[in-house]
């Protein structure tokens, strides 16, 4: 079940950061252990950022990284001990995205289920939506 985004306040580390209750983003149980094994490794990150930028032939990939401060653009999402760092402008664009991370083979690497993608490159490294038909958050 996917849930929409509830304002619940502002995180006390960083007065301009909204945290959200929930958010329509699902992490899946093996995406959160690699999460949990990144963060481990970085005690002092703020927690695991999730987003997009433009790139690659189809327009849009998706950027996972170490969040390493949380800015004041950026909203937090908590999910089973998980903290997600999101920038605005990627909101939008990742809202009812599952999560996941698979092995195939000796690849790894996170999977995304976004309803929001109306196609992808022959790679599979970037994507396309119908940005129109996004709705902004505020």
């Amino acid at each position: 079940m996917f849930l929409r985004p509830r304002w619940w306040g502002l995180a006390s580390s960083r007065p301009n950061a909204r945290y959200y209750i929930s958010m329509s983003i699902q992490i899946t149980a093996p995406a959160r252990t690699r999460m949990q094994q990144f963060l481990s490794a970085n005690p002092q990150a703020a927690g695991v950022r999730f987003g997009v930028r433009k790139t690659g032939c189809s327009g849009y990939a998706y950027v996972v990284d170490i969040a390493d401060h949380v800015a004041a653009n950026d909203r937090v999402i908590e999910q089973d001990g998980v903290k997600l760092v999101i920038d605005d402008k990627s909101l939008a664009f990742v809202d009812g995205t599952e999560i996941d991370f698979a092995r195939t083979g000796l690849n790894s690497s996170f999977v995304f289920r976004n309803p929001n993608v109306t196609g992808e490159c022959g790679c599979g490294e970037s994507f396309t939506v119908n940005e129109e038909g996004l709705r902004a958050e505020g």
